[in-house]
């Protein structure tokens, strides 16, 4: 790596630390809420578990992406605010400024769609502002008091739109058709408005949601080409496998919703918010990762088999959860299904660490680069 891309490479690293050590602490909090005994760092930390995984993580680096895209310093606000203000609010500091910067950090994430409009006014664009803005409601409620299981419909939306809108992009491969692109969008619009809604009639807006997220699901199936891709060899396949199995996830939370309502507790509200956020978002994640991070961080992550070691122990610690878990009502189930998961997720990072280094070089920075996937 030349000189003058390592001095952006940089930068962009002190974001993806914080976020990785985040999401660390998520998975913390997560075995906290479940009763396994491990150290405290906050006393806040099992009650920030959705906004360690969502804000501090997840939100960090789809931020981030969009600011290596854009090219414009300003940008960098998004994912520093999302990054410091989860860490701030882990302090003994009033939750509330914590929160405040997660707000505003969100707020910044927003106008980094509206950027992204001018340059390219294209359907998935919109679509991901719209999952953005979504992401932003939530952000700003919470602030508000709401406590964080009311907001799981808009949290889940917001990174389910973020998503979908980066599979339709490379759904235009394939050539869906604007027709394919109204229904899309016009789903996405739906779900957005109808998680909103659910802040003040959740009876009604949830199981609505749940229809409209089996409406995505299907229309991920009909149009994306990991269809296509899932018979090729190499990256390809191990892509489309992710997707697959995180399309599959998706349509069980579509379900959990319709059928189980308005739940904020119980087992099947912890079934659907963690088929959405580990088996649909993390396993995209894992699908997209190598592809994402040398265009981030312009480190060479080459396609190893080994990837899909920590891609399958995630579904399986997720089925024990859902199935043990949830369904037979057995506590060792759950604890196991949620062990299993910190340790597919922290494995995928070593995995994904190990076999950029066994690549032994580092690529030159450039646009962000697409694979069929």
């Amino acid at each position: 790596m030349d000189t003058s891309a390592r001095r952006r490479t940089w930068p962009r690293l002190l974001l993806v630390i914080p976020a990785a050590g985040l999401l660390v602490l998520g998975l913390v909090a997560g075995l906290l809420l479940m009763g396994i005994a491990l150290p405290i760092v906050s006393a806040r930390l099992p009650e920030l578990h959705s906004a360690l995984m969502v804000f501090g993580f997840v939100g960090t680096l789809i931020s981030l992406e969009r600011a290596v895209a854009l090219r414009a310093a300003w940008a960098y606000v998004a994912p520093a605010l999302l990054a410091a203000g989860t860490i701030l609010a882990l302090t003994p500091a009033p939750v509330i400024a914590g929160q405040a910067a997660i707000a505003v950090g969100m707020a910044v994430h927003a106008l980094q769609y509206r950027a992204i409009w001018a340059r390219q006014p294209m359907t998935a664009t919109a679509i991901q502002g719209l999952g953005a803005v979504t992401g932003l409601v939530a952000a700003v409620v919470w602030c508000a008091g709401v406590p964080a299981p009311r907001l799981v419909p808009l949290l889940g939306v917001f990174l389910i739109l973020t998503i979908t809108a980066e599979r339709l992009e490379l759904a235009r491969i394939a050539a869906p058709g604007i027709r394919a692109e109204r229904l899309l969008f016009a789903l996405s619009l739906a779900l957005s408005a109808v998680a909103i809604l659910s802040l003040t009639s959740p009876v009604v807006a949830v199981p609505v949601a749940g229809i409209l997220l089996l409406g995505v699901v299907a229309w991920l199936l009909r149009y994306d080409v990991a269809r296509a891709t899932v018979r090729m060899p190499g990256l390809p396949r191990y892509v489309a496998v992710c997707l697959l199995l995180g399309y599959g996830w998706l349509a069980v939370a579509g379900a959990g919703w319709l059928l189980g309502g308005a739940r904020t507790e119980g087992v099947i509200y912890d079934a659907t918010t963690h088929a959405i956020f580990l088996g649909f978002v993390i396993t995209m994640i894992m699908a997209h990762a190598p592809v994402i991070l040398p265009a981030v961080l312009g480190v060479r992550i080459p396609y190893h088999v080994a990837l899909y070691v920590p891609v399958t122990l995630l579904q399986l610690s997720l089925l024990v959860r859902v199935v043990v878990g949830d369904a037979w009502g057995l506590t060792l189930g759950l604890q196991a299904g949620g062990i299993g998961a910190a340790v597919a997720i922290l494995g995928f990072g070593v995995t994904v660490v190990v076999v950029s280094l066994r690549a032994g070089a580092r690529t030159p920075e450039r646009s962000r680069g697409r694979v069929p996937a």
